[in-house]
């Protein structure tokens, strides 16, 4: 199983840009699929995009599409979440997972990180 730490949240203005990083420990992260989600206050966690084991076929939430753009690094046991073109509504705790296989398998992920705050001012 693998220990997810996300970095790379902070506070920006509206249209900006940031970028997140979750880097795993362990030797298998090139077995998991990984996924960014987000939590803004008073609302429930939603997918924001996933990524396959290999790095490719990624999903993209229609709140996101065209604005985010997830990558990952196996060598490095890394995953990226490019954000631009920043709106207020993007304000949330980003959270990184990882799921052994197929983010779109069954059963809930197999770690989680601590999250990572983004705020979007306008």
């Amino acid at each position: 199983q693998v220990q997810l730490v996300e970095s790379g949240g902070g506070l920006v203005q509206a249209g900006g840009s940031l970028s997140l990083s979750c880097a795993a420990s362990g030797r298998t992260f090139s077995s998991y699929a990984m996924a960014w989600l987000r939590q803004a206050p008073g609302k429930e966690r939603e997918l924001v995009t996933t990524i396959s084991k290999s790095g490719g076929t990624p999903y993209y939430a229609d709140s996101v599409k065209g604005r985010f753009t997830i990558s990952r690094d196996n060598a490095e046991n890394t995953v990226y979440l490019q954000m631009n073109s920043l709106k207020v509504e993007d304000t949330a705790v980003y959270y990184c997972a990882a799921k052994w296989g197929s983010w779109w398998s069954a059963g809930p992920p197999a770690s989680w990180g601590q999250g990572t705050q983004v705020t979007v001012s306008s």
